[in-house]
């Protein structure tokens, strides 16, 4: 019969993990993945760095770990935003604002998220989240076009298209760290309503 670890035990093992992590996000939030060492996290964890590989194999699994624990927070909140009222491309340029504002409220988090460069594990998770995201608009897009709300398109490409583009666009008042959502998110629903084939009340 295999070995079952009694649950008290497995409590301290996920509560401990639970901490790393913690610890790790505040981190990244400070100094980026570059200043997220094994031995810094442990150090902002007051534990020993053999405690957190008790917790993780490596470097490469807990920068994965730590990727995905932010960015499945930050998909959440998107996701969220698409069930406000309204159309198709107002649900769509509500995730977009979403996701650009709180970006913008952490601007070294955000930035370490979408273009430090960091372990291969995280490019593969970025990967996925991108195709996360992705799917996402694509759902709002494709109800747009079924109502003909938005006209014929691909949903799958133009929301891979404005994943990629919002980023891009992110990486510079990211990296600046001092941009004003104010300056920064009116122009981004602008092209998100513009690239759907809708439009932007400047267009009128």
């Amino acid at each position: 019969m295999p070995y079952r670890r009694p649950p008290s035990v497995q409590a301290r093992l996920d509560a401990r993990r639970d901490r790393v992590l913690e610890a790790a996000v505040h981190l990244l939030s400070r100094e980026g993945y570059g200043g997220c060492s094994v031995a810094a996290i442990a150090a902002e964890a007051g534990i020993s760095t053999g405690s957190v590989y008790q917790s993780f194999s490596g470097k490469s699994e807990l920068a994965a770990a730590l990727f995905r624990t932010l960015v499945a927070r930050e998909l959440e909140a998107v996701a969220a935003a698409t069930e406000r009222p309204g159309g198709a491309a107002q649900r769509v340029a509500a995730a977009v604002e979403t996701f650009a504002y709180r970006a913008l409220q952490a601007p070294r988090r955000a930035f370490a998220l979408l273009a430090e460069p960091a372990d291969p594990a995280v490019d593969a998770e970025r990967l996925l989240f991108r195709r996360a995201f992705r799917d996402v608009y694509a759902g709002q897009i494709a109800a747009g076009v079924a109502c003909g709300e938005l006209p014929a398109q691909s949903p799958e490409l133009t929301a891979a298209a404005l994943v990629g583009a919002i980023a891009e666009a992110l990486v510079g008042p990211l990296a600046d760290g001092d941009a004003a959502p104010g300056d920064v998110i009116p122009g981004l629903i602008a092209f998100t309503l513009r690239a759907l084939g809708g439009h932007d009340a400047a267009d009128a």
